[in-house]
């Protein structure tokens, strides 16, 4: 399992992590699927979190989720943390998980590692807060 802080954009369902829901924003269709927005964190990072379909009713801000196979990629030019069609996520608790809101790995800048053109480093920090969803300070 890793942490937030360690998700790196990728082609591929292969992280596995837990987190606690922080925030949902509204309800938008994607054709026929019903998506929902959300922002999500542990104790080391937030991320931007796609729910799609029934995950968007089946989950509340407060509940602790389980992403296994997920993906970190880019979904209309905004970059997300989902399940996709291989991964799997699940409620496993609610309330009792440490979080921080920063930094939010959704608001950075990434591009391809020189070395190694099929990985991502990180090139700037766009910003350390998630701008759709503000923290309430």
């Amino acid at each position: 399992m890793i942490f937030l802080k360690d998700v790196v954009p990728a082609a591929q369902n292969n992280i596995d992590t837990q987190f606690i829901l922080l925030a949902k924003g509204k309800f938008t269709r994607d054709g026929e699927t019903k998506t929902c927005l959300a922002l999500v964190a542990d104790e080391t990072a937030a991320v931007h979190f796609q729910l799609w379909g029934m995950e968007s009713d089946a989950f509340q801000t407060g509940d602790i989720i389980h992403l296994s196979n997920g993906i970190f990629s880019y979904q209309r030019n905004n970059l997300v943390l989902r399940a996709g069609k291989r991964g799997k996520i699940e409620k496993i608790g609610e309330f009792t998980l440490p979080y921080v809101e920063t930094p939010n790995m959704s608001e950075i800048a990434w591009v391809p590692d020189r070395s190694n053109p099929k990985k991502y480093v990180q090139e700037k920090v766009i910003s350390p807060y998630s701008r759709i969803f503000p923290p309430l300070h």
